[in-house]
């Protein structure tokens, strides 16, 4: 005699969820009032660098002649009618190369061992310290500092010198060596934090597959640190394009560039010469030069520089990370 089958259950009705209303925030009039002041602020910091912005671009355009990118500046009180500018063009290109060529390497080795290594603890906190200095000292008491060092007799080689073998430690050398302290802050910073967000499960990963510390660090570190890299070096360069405290105090702010006698190359980076900060100033209305038209036309060229650094920036930062670094 066969055992009776059990009857099936009846299926359960599934009840729709309902998901709770969620509950308005109310907000006092203290937040709303701090909301308020934080978005008068924004607006206000915008509506400032869009008055900036589109006063120089109207003034330099109203100014700017090709030729004057292409031509040199000529030596003369009134500079309103001689020459360009396409030696303080050349000189801010230079500059700017021979301080990222320094700062870049310095700056990303700098931040790798505080990140991986940081031993001993108390080097690690007296380089964070120095770097932090660096960054909060201003640029002229930097281009003093470099030019008490560099006018040494032992750096004469690095320098413009005179009759006698005077050394006066102004050059393109010294001057890029000293614009790579105001820039070593943001590479050291954004690289830093660029190795900080990689997981640590990628270095884990890369442990467990045999590699050692140096080679995580070289092939899966830092390559997953580009965004980072790029954007501090990014910024430092905008930093040495700005400055003009270090290009009088190191580099002469001459109007033409001046290559010491020699080989080309290397008589080129031993020589003076000027930036577009300082020609800038020098025709401005307070300057000598006596040629406001040139200012506003180089300060124009100077804008749209920063400007694409800008959107360098932004465009590295808007790269799509690996995957594996999330």
């Amino acid at each position: 005699m066969s055992a009776p089958t059990q009857a099936p259950a009846p299926p359960v009705a599934v009840q729709p969820s309902r998901s709770r209303p969620t509950p308005e925030i109310s907000w006092s009039r203290g937040d709303k009032i701090g909301v308020a002041m934080a978005w008068g602020a924004g607006i206000l910091l915008c509506l400032i660098a869009g008055s900036i912005v589109a006063y120089m671009l109207f003034r330099g355009i109203q100014y700017l002649d090709l030729s004057l990118l292409f031509s040199h500046p000529q030596v003369g009180l009134d500079q309103s009618k001689t020459g360009g500018f396409l030696d303080p063009i050349e000189g801010t290109v230079l500059l700017t190369v021979l301080g990222t060529l320094i700062a870049a390497p310095v700056g990303v080795g700098i931040a790798v061992w505080l990140s991986e290594y940081g031993r001993p603890s108390w080097l690690a906190r007296t380089v964070e310290s120095g770097v932090e200095i660096v960054a909060g000292t201003p640029s002229i008491v930097l281009a003093i500092f470099g030019l008490l060092v560099f006018q040494q007799s032992f750096f004469g080689f690095l320098s413009f010198t005179a009759e006698g073998n005077a050394v006066f430690g102004r050059s393109f050398f010294t001057a890029g060596a000293i614009m790579s302290l105001i820039a070593l802050p943001l590479v050291v910073g954004a690289t830093r934090e660029a190795l900080q967000a990689i997981p640590a499960h990628v270095r884990e990963a890369s442990y467990a597959l045999g590699k050692d510390r140096i080679s995580t660090i070289r092939r899966v570190l830092l390559p997953a640190s580009q965004r980072g890299i790029g954007t501090g070096v990014t910024l430092g360069m905008g930093r040495i394009v700005g400055d003009t405290a270090i290009v009088v105090v190191l580099l002469g702010a001459s109007l033409q560039i001046e290559p010491e006698n020699g080989t080309p190359v290397w008589g080129l980076l031993k020589g003076t010469g000027s930036t577009l900060t300082t020609y800038v100033y020098n025709n401005s209305p307070v300057g000598e030069g006596n040629a406001p038209e040139k200012a506003y036309a180089a300060a124009f060229v100077l804008l749209v520089i920063v400007i694409f650094l800008n959107f360098v920036v932004d465009l590295i930062a808007r790269r799509k990370e690996p995957s594996w670094t999330r």
